[in-house]
């Protein structure tokens, strides 16, 4: 991704490009970006949509631990 933070926004520190984890029973994912109002569900704790989710990618500043995240496709799991 060509527009990632360089630098911290916060105290200029190096950015440096991860994710955030979800854990789930067996496994891991990368956080994913859905639009919209979450809703409860009964069975999964909360509806998603059909379509249209978007992998998020997190910065980290090395320095002082500042985290900025983009929902983009390019951060789906290879």
């Amino acid at each position: 991704m060509a527009d990632h933070p360089q630098t911290c926004p916060k105290c200029s520190g190096r950015m440096e490009q991860g994710f955030v984890v979800d854990l789930i029973p067996g496994g891991r994912l990368v956080s994913q970006w859905a639009a919209g109002v979450p809703r409860k569900s009964w069975w999964t704790g909360t509806q998603l949509p059909d379509d249209g989710l978007v992998p998020v990618g997190t910065f980290r500043c090395a320095s002082c631990g500042f985290l900025e995240s983009y929902a983009r496709p390019e951060f789906a799991a290879e």
